[in-house]
């Protein structure tokens, strides 16, 4: 078994418990939290961190469901301090693993920006996933269309898209196909749970 008590299950990958809800879920649709030596609990996004992982569905009622009904102390069989903040700080972290994913997937070829250059990507078929600013013109926005059988993006900010290619700020953004943009998808899902909107433009799939 794995450091961590985390084995391998059939299927699509390990599932793991929630202790809010009690749903079992696919862990890659959650949140793995530990205990530190001194009895805080640590988000741990990337699922590294050594110790027994407690997990909570990546959704924003039911983080903090677990924070303030004490449930990480009953997973835990012990005292913890559930750190002020926790949740949001939960969304932060998400907030920038997909900034960096995003990123690299730029630095790799796999991703563009600007109206232009998506639409292009989109038109010969080389875009898998659409990504478009929650703050974005709306008008801007509905020019461009998800790609068949791809996936849609639109829960971060333009400022947020910005960091993720190096600039300002971004309103339109495209991956291409691959591990990375896979990625991407799967921690942007995990994002989208704990961000009360995306951008109004919930008709988009995604």
């Amino acid at each position: 078994m794995p450091r961590g008590g985390r084995e391998k299950t059939r299927g699509d990958g390990p599932e793991r418990k929630c202790i809010a809800t009690g749903q079992v879920l696919p862990a890659a649709r959650m949140v793995r939290f530990v205990v530190s030596p001194d009895g805080v609990v640590v988000p741990d996004i990337l699922g590294k961190l050594p110790g027994r992982g407690i997990w909570v569905a990546a959704d924003r009622a039911a983080l903090e469901r677990a924070a303030s009904k004490g449930l990480f102390a009953r997973a835990a069989k012990a005292p913890v301090t559930v750190p002020e903040g926790l949740v949001d700080e939960v969304e932060r972290q998400l907030a920038q693993r997909v900034i960096g994913l995003v990123s690299l997937a730029r630095k790799s070829g796999a991703a563009v920006t600007g109206y232009e250059k998506v639409k292009a990507w989109l038109a010969n078929g080389e875009a898998e996933v659409l990504i478009q600013a929650s703050d974005g013109s709306e008008r801007g926005k509905t020019k461009l269309s998800t790609p068949h059988d791809g996936s849609w993006l639109g829960w971060m900010t333009a400022s947020e898209l910005g960091l993720a290619f190096g600039r300002e700020t971004v309103v339109h953004g495209a991956l291409a196909s691959g591990g990375l943009t896979k990625r991407v998808v799967e921690e942007a899902a995990r994002l989208k749970g704990l961000r009360a909107s995306d951008g109004g433009t919930g008709h988009r799939k995604g």
